[in-house]
């Protein structure tokens, strides 16, 4: 498996391969692209990771796994490319976002908050509807990804939306004091859980705190 990342976190990544792991997690995944469809694009996977270095991170917004209509997986979590519908979990993201800063978005295309220093993390960074197995494969990864960021930057903001990504707070040691939980934007839970929250001022509310550049969102 190619590892295209253009920052410092190329080395991180790189790492990974000495695991016990990565063998079978590369594997599967090459085999994968070759046999069934899988998104996003091979040359995608990674790309939550070109934006900013390591020590430049200031947010890690976790999703689950790319979404599954073709085309709209871009490589970043939640983000689909400009040309394309938003699903009901980026609309819904959007109202929120409406709701808590005003901010009317419609383009679904998140690389600007990439750019901010906003990690869009998938726990797995791949998904194929031929093969159901991405999610366990790649939770070693997720894992190790989280708790680098957790022990060698300080002041970064989790959030975690949905009760898939609230499993990774006990890996959050160094950074508890930023984490934002809700439920899931998805279209059934997000008026239970999710709407009304205010994970966008919250966020720019610690980064003041912090002495950080707050997000354009």
């Amino acid at each position: 498996m190619q590892i295209n990342v253009f920052t410092n976190w190329k080395s991180v990544i790189e790492l990974q391969k000495n695991l016990s792991y990565w063998h079978t997690l590369s594997n599967t995944i090459d085999n994968a692209y070759v046999t069934n469809v899988v998104f996003p694009k091979q040359d995608e996977i990674f790309k939550c990771f070109n934006y900013f270095n390591i020590e430049a991170t200031k947010v890690v917004i976790i999703g689950q796994d790319p979404y599954p209509t073709p085309g709209d997986a871009n490589g970043l979590a939640f983000s689909v490319s400009r040309e394309h519908n938003l699903p009901h979990s980026l609309i819904n993201i959007f109202q929120e976002l409406k709701n808590d800063l005003g901010i009317n978005r419609t383009n679904g295309d998140l690389t600007d908050w990439a750019k901010q220093g906003v990690l869009l993390l998938n726990s797995a960074l791949t998904f194929s509807r031929q093969f159901n197995g991405f999610l366990s494969l790649w939770q070693p990864f997720t894992q190790n990804i989280i708790k680098y960021i957790d022990y060698h930057v300080q002041g970064v903001i989790f959030i975690l939306w949905g009760n898939f990504a609230k499993q990774y707070e006990p890996l959050i040691e160094h950074n508890q004091t930023y984490i934002i939980k809700s439920g899931h934007p998805s279209f059934a839970a997000s008026h239970r859980q999710f709407f009304n929250t205010k994970p966008f001022s919250k966020t720019n509310q610690f980064l003041k705190q912090l002495n950080k550049p707050l997000i354009n969102w």
